[in-house]
């Protein structure tokens, strides 16, 4: 019987947006083990806005489980939170979601970090050079010397966990990056997602750096921090057609402002229609157009409106089971209609 350190984490009932938390336990298995392996747990959720302190018990139930390459011997078991009575808790919003495994999901999640209270990179009083230099930039003017390091030990903790990790860049403003996480199927997505968060999350700790998910933290001429998601229906990749296409348009203008409602807070900060973005109120969709709400690829139109789409919407601090949920949701609307089923 070998010892395994499980760390179980999960999403707390913080509002707008739940943050994560983690603990471990300790098991003996005779093999490696395997989701199905993984035991019920609990937490005082009195301690986590999930619970009253008079009857505080809440229910890790594991839903994914990732291996932990910083340590030995260990996995990550991502789980949803459960009422003693095994019904989904209200912070659940992963239980919410349809998991329709023909949808596909890319997130493009933007980030900053920060020590001492400002972004790497950034003087103690003013501001550095101005935006340019920095996209994809190389050198320690622009980059600084501990940002590039994590990174690259963020892209080869997710590798080892098996989250589809598509790639990194650093972004438009000083100390801003950006990795990107795929995933067929939506809640496969959102799973990688948040652990993909909670590993940079916990590996920021040793280097002393915090990661700010929010959507504009330096105000000004400075780009904000979105999670831009690409998705893909089966319809999208297989059939396409404009026709289609334009259906699709027109039930995500109508359904705009529950997009909004759930693509993460303060986004009217972001969403101005500055800086690469269109105006909260607004929605528009166009060919390569970052300006615009949804995004068509460069030959999207030339392989007959088909493939994906970008949604530059959500923001960085969005939750991604309540992004996709609204996406399969106004999706629907048009799958299901007189249109496609003719």
């Amino acid at each position: 019987m070998a010892k395994y350190k499980l760390e179980y984490i999960w999403l707390d009932g913080k509002q707008p947006v739940p943050e994560l938390r983690g603990k471990t336990t300790i098991k003996s298995f005779d093999k490696v083990p395997t989701l199905a392996d993984m035991p019920l747990w609990g937490f005082d959720g009195s301690s986590t806005m999930q619970a009253e302190g008079k009857s505080s018990d809440c229910i890790l139930k594991p839903v994914a489980l990732y291996p932990d390459a910083s340590r030995k011997d260990a996995f990550i078991v991502l789980s949803e939170v459960m009422h003693p009575d095994g019904t989904p808790h209200s912070t659940n919003m992963r239980a919410t979601a349809p998991d329709d495994p023909d949808i596909w999901f890319g997130f493009e999640q933007e980030y900053f970090l920060y020590k001492d209270g400002r972004p790497l990179g950034f003087p103690k009083e003013g501001y550095p050079g101005p935006q340019g230099p920095y996209y994809c930039g190389v050198g320690y003017k622009y980059m600084g010397s501990v940002a590039r390091t994590i990174v690259e030990e963020h892209l080869e903790l997710c590798l080892a966990a098996g989250i589809n990790h598509e790639g990194i860049n650093a972004e438009v403003a000083k100390g801003q990056w950006e990795f990107q996480i795929f995933g067929k199927g939506s809640h496969k997505a959102a799973d990688d997602m948040w652990t993909a968060r909670y590993l940079m999350l916990r590996l920021c700790e040793k280097y002393e750096v915090d990661v700010v998910w929010h959507c504009k933290p330096i105000k000004g001429d400075w780009n904000g921090s979105g999670m831009h998601t690409n998705f893909s229906t089966k319809l999208m990749r297989e059939v396409g057609g404009k026709e289609y296409f334009e259906s699709l348009m027109g039930a995500f203008d109508k359904h705009k402002d529950a997009h909004i409602a759930v693509y993460g807070p303060d986004n009217h900060m972001r969403l101005t229609g500055h800086h690469e973005t269109q105006s909260i109120d607004k929605f528009s969709y166009g060919l390569s157009d970052r300006g615009a709400s949804i995004r068509m690829p460069v030959n999207f139109i030339k392989h007959g409106y088909k493939g994906y789409l970008e949604d530059r919407r959500p923001n960085s601090e969005a939750d991604p089971y309540a992004i996709v949920s609204q996406i399969i949701k106004t999706v629907s609307t048009v799958e299901q209609s007189e249109l496609v089923g003719a």
